[in-house]
């Protein structure tokens, strides 16, 4: 018969392929999420960005950095920065904060010329069966506010 291969013997060769097949495959998927959430973050910093250049807000920088990115759009959208402190608040907190991001976003909508109700779509993200509707739509909506004509 066959040598052994450490702790492995010539019978238990392929199935130990198959489990690093399979951690392989493990891998490259944990690789290919984090590089799709990469590309989607720059790509919602830079629209944002670009919004809050567009209505000249002085620090529009601030979409670069996630909470203070959130406190612009409350900003922009006619509310006091502060209440983006209602992310330390579980659930209530958390409703509150997606309803005046919600309507900031509406108001910032409008004010670039755009329908208002074209802001529906980020809190549609929330809505646990329909979510993925309003990650696309939201993520192609900010796109045409940011880079769209007027």
């Amino acid at each position: 018969m066959y040598p052994p291969l450490g702790n492995l013997s010539w019978v238990d060769y392929p199935s130990a392929l198959v489990g690093g097949a399979v951690l392989a495959a493990i891998v490259a998927f944990i690789l290919v999420a984090i590089f799709f959430i990469a590309v989607l973050y720059v790509y919602h910093s830079m629209a944002w960005m670009r919004i809050a250049q567009k209505l000249k807000f002085k620090k529009a920088w601030l979409a670069w950095i996630p909470f203070a990115g959130s406190a612009m759009r409350l900003h922009l959208g006619g509310f006091h920065w502060a209440w983006i402190f209602l992310i330390l608040i579980p659930i209530l907190g958390w409703i509150a904060l997606i309803v005046l991001l919600t309507i900031s976003v509406w108001r910032i909508f409008e004010k670039r010329g755009k329908h208002g109700w074209l802001g529906l779509s980020f809190p549609i993200m929330f809505i646990p069966v329909v979510s993925w509707i309003g990650f696309i739509t939201y993520f192609v909506i900010i796109g045409v506010v940011a880079w769209g004509k007027k």
